[in-house]
């Protein structure tokens, strides 16, 4: 089993699934704009790079390409504000993530959230489900100049706990979790349920995958004390 000295956790498809809330607040960003909707399946494909790269593909209506720069211009501050008052009423924590969090600071792991979501919408969306309480640290998207897969977020989180990077461990979703974990020489463990831009997880070979975060109490075992 698994025994690090810190544990890190993504947020979005991970800890919550937040896309109901992201995909009312860019179709809302395209009907203000006058473009038809993209719909909440297209954009469970396209979140995880940060907001701004969701907006380009909300725009562009592929993963990849970027749009005319006066569109973008135009679209982000509208997403922004609509975003900000849409954090959190749709999203909601996949099941049993409470159970495998409180299962994680029972065993006595000090854990940080890192995300590529920006502060101003992170914490008020760990603050309304009830999940912020859990991390004695938070990196958004914005807190440094890299996000992940930059290894800077999570580098600078064990640095925040005093933790050297080969007792670490990182849980996230996506190629983005496991190229940041790698290369920040952590250990990444992966949920199957994830955004991953409709790619199987496995493909990535992270440590472990697990269907639910009632799991790691099969693969992590208590901190030592």
């Amino acid at each position: 089993m698994l025994c690090p000295k810190m544990i890190l956790i993504d947020l979005d498809g991970t800890l919550i699934d937040s896309v109901p809330d992201l995909a009312y607040s860019v179709d809302a960003m395209l009907a203000r704009l006058g473009r038809p909707p993209r719909g909440e399946a297209a954009v469970r494909n396209w979140v995880g790079n940060g907001v701004e790269r969701l907006v380009q593909r909300a725009l562009l209506g592929t993963l990849d390409g970027e749009a005319p720069a006066a569109d973008f211009a135009l679209a982000l501050p509208i997403f922004m504000e609509i975003y900000a008052e849409n954090t959190s009423g749709r999203s909601v924590a996949y099941p049993g993530v409470r159970e495998g969090l409180d299962y994680l600071s029972g065993a006595g792991y000090p854990l940080g959230c890192v995300t590529n979501k920006a502060a101003q919408f992170t914490l008020p969306l760990l603050r309304d489900l009830g999940l912020l309480d859990y991390f004695g640290t938070v990196v958004s998207g914005d807190t440094l100049p890299e996000k992940k897969p930059h290894p800077a977020p999570l580098l600078h989180a064990a640095a925040h706990f005093g933790v050297a990077p080969a007792d670490a461990l990182m849980i996230g979703d996506s190629v983005s979790d496991v190229t940041a974990a790698r290369a920040a020489g952590f250990r990444i463990i992966c949920t199957s349920y994830g955004y991953n831009h409709g790619r199987d997880i496995r493909e990535a070979n992270p440590d472990a995958v697990i269907d639910s975060f009632t799991q790691l109490r099969t693969l992590i075992a208590p901190a030592a004390r």
